[in-house]
């Protein structure tokens, strides 16, 4: 039977699986049963392992079996008669199997009728009370972890896995990284020109400029000085002057 609902409190899971939980229903020292909605609109009573319970192999592993197998008696002929006599959900019995998650923070989701078991029912084999740990530890006896009442919750949807061979991935990074360097090296020797390979960069010359020398400038005569012009030599030992060489060249002497 569910309980009094309460509101949730800080750290109570507001989404598992495709279900939005609403309030608390329950709790007890194997988990906490919450009042949910489907996404069609239909209330449903979630059932979460506590955190200690769910890292309990054991626990888990009873917790889980006991939804599988009652999902397993719903299928086939015999739930097939169950439903046709409407007896597919009796007070006390098994509640009809929603949904479930097995991994490190099972869940298990049920229809939710005030007067019949919903979810509740599963986390009676948790504890183990009337098998042979039970009776040897005494009717009050409760695992080490049943003092913690918060619920185990799911890891966030896309969280990276823990990483695997952490020294062989460095590895193979540093080697891909080496390969690649290297590679690059060849590339910048082949797109050298040869025979210049590490030559610096040539500068251009600056640009000469050439500035036209000015001819002389004939010197002026002296004031009152006549000014005398050569004139060419009549004698042998003069030059000849233009022209005379040309007269009489040819002519008999």
């Amino acid at each position: 039977m569910a309980g009094v609902a309460s509101p949730l409190q800080y750290g109570d899971p507001l989404r598992l699986g495709s279900f939005v939980l609403q309030a608390r229903l329950r709790v007890e020292p194997a988990g906490l049963v919450y009042l949910g909605r489907g996404s069609d609109g239909r209330p449903v009573s979630v059932a979460v392992l506590t955190r200690g319970a769910a890292l309990d192999p054991a626990a888990r592993d009873r917790f889980v079996t006991g939804i599988r197998e009652a999902a397993a008696s719903r299928s086939g002929v015999r739930g097939w008669v169950a439903r046709a006599t409407g007896r597919a959900s009796s007070a006390g019995g098994v509640p009809q199997v929603l949904a479930m998650e097995g991994g490190s923070a099972p869940w298990v989701a049920t229809p939710y009728e005030p007067d019949r078991a919903g979810a509740e029912r599963f986390l009676e084999p948790v504890l183990v009370r009337g098998t042979l740990i039970g009776e040897r530890h005494g009717p009050d006896f409760a695992p080490h972890w049943a003092g913690d009442r918060w619920p185990a919750l799911p890891p966030p949807p896309g969280e990276a896995p823990p990483p695997v061979e952490t020294s062989r991935s460095v590895a193979a990074a540093g080697g891909a990284l080496a390969a690649l360097t290297v590679l690059l090296a060849v590339m910048v020797w082949l797109l050298l020109p040869r025979g210049q390979e590490g030559a610096p960069p040539s500068r251009p010359l600056p640009q000469t400029v050439f500035v036209p020398t000015p001819p002389p400038v004939p010197a002026s005569p002296e004031p009152g000085r006549p000014t005398v012009s050569p004139s060419p030599s009549r004698s042998g030992t003069g030059t000849p002057g233009p022209g005379r060489g040309d007269e009489n060249d040819g002519s008999p002497i």
